[in-house]
């Protein structure tokens, strides 16, 4: 529904929505720590009212013309492009919505289509990125955020403010990748955000290491000690809240052809889902078997995939979804996959040096 060239930014929206919510969640949580005994319930009865607005929501969202142009309602469909793009002359674009609605018709099994050659890298994509998503080891820096820091030395209620001070960078790094994302781009938004976790995940480690070694002991842990190892996880939030956190979700959401975007969005939310779980299970056992070598295991993978990034993701920024078969076959490795006739008849586009598309007719 959105136009190409704000896309990134708009589908950020929803990433930004999270981090929101994990900040007032982190706010909350701090003061009812407060109220006596029974704090702890308001914490955990809170999560029905994000419940009920996402419910209700749900019964607004309206139809997108995608959505419309594949039930036959066609005047409609124009009419919401209208309404959307804030101009008359919609014809082009919906033409080329027709087209791909018309080719997606024709794919009786999307599951099956997945696994055909010419979309291969749509295949590696939609499991390796939320793979690697989870083993950026975010969701258990903001899950046990507390029990980490309380860990390394910070008492009840300075781990539950340290907790909302990482909420509230995760927050400004997400905007940050708002602000930029459709002008530097989607891939040098992950290698650099790769490259800042990374380094900051050893330096946590050797800091943690240094000061409680294999035993665990802290000791006296000196004050600035701990408010250092806090500076160095906050700009490694930074670093994921404007790359990983929301790059996670919006390449896949935008790679996909419409024959088979259903299978393999539900593939990649599938595999985003299962690690999140696979990786809270045996965080706790891992960090304390591997203390300060936790950081150094999820580094690890951290520069894996921003190696993976920097050879294999091609950059998307400023390319029509029905377009994008276009970005594949011109990618030095997946275009062997793609033949001429799978491009798409109805376009013919040239890439340009700065990653946006001059469409040509």
């Amino acid at each position: 529904m959105a136009p190409y060239k704000y896309r990134g930014a708009l589908n950020i929206g929803f990433q930004l929505s999270i981090t929101i919510g994990i900040l007032v969640a982190n706010v909350l949580n701090y003061f009812f720590a407060k109220v006596s005994y029974w704090g702890w319930r308001l914490s955990l009865g809170g999560a029905m009212v994000p419940a009920l607005i996402i419910t209700v929501g749900s019964l607004l969202l309206p139809d997108t013309p995608n959505s419309l142009i594949e039930r036959g309602q066609h005047e409609e469909a124009i009419a919401k492009l209208k309404r959307i793009r804030g101009i008359d002359n919609v014809e082009e674009e919906y033409n080329d919505l027709v087209a791909a609605g018309e080719t997606s018709k024709l794919v009786e099994h999307p599951w099956r289509k997945l696994l055909q050659r010419k979309y291969r890298p749509h295949l590696t994509m939609a499991i390796a990125i939320p793979f690697f998503q989870q083993l950026t080891e975010i969701n258990m820096i903001m899950f046990f955020a507390p029990l980490l820091f309380k860990t390394i030395g910070f008492g009840s209620d300075a781990s539950l403010m340290s907790a909302v001070i990482t909420g509230a960078v995760n927050v400004v790094g997400t905007l940050v990748s708002i602000g930029v994302v459709d002008r530097w781009g989607r891939c040098i938004l992950f290698l650099e955000g790769g490259i800042q976790m990374s380094i900051c995940q050893i330096a946590v480690a050797i800091f943690i290491g240094v000061q409680f070694g294999v035993s665990g002991e802290a000791g006296n842990l000196p004050k600035w000690y701990a408010i250092v190892v806090v500076i160095f996880i906050c700009i490694y939030v930074a670093a994921f809240a404007w790359s990983w956190g929301p790059l996670g979700w919006l390449v896949p959401s935008e790679i996909f052809p419409l024959e088979i975007r259903s299978a393999a969005q539900s593939l990649s939310v599938s595999v985003n889902m299962i690690f999140i779980f696979a990786v809270g299970q045996v965080f706790l056992i891992m960090l304390c078997h591997l203390k300060f070598g936790l950081f150094l295991f999820f580094a690890f993978f951290v520069v894996m995939m921003t190696i993976f990034v920097y050879f294999f993701l091609p950059e998307t920024r400023g390319v029509p979804i029905e377009e994008m078969a276009i970005v594949w076959k011109n990618h030095p490795f997946w275009g062997r996959f793609f033949a001429d006739d799978d491009l798409p008849s109805n376009a013919n586009i040239e890439m340009e040096k700065n990653g946006y598309v001059t469409k040509t007719v």
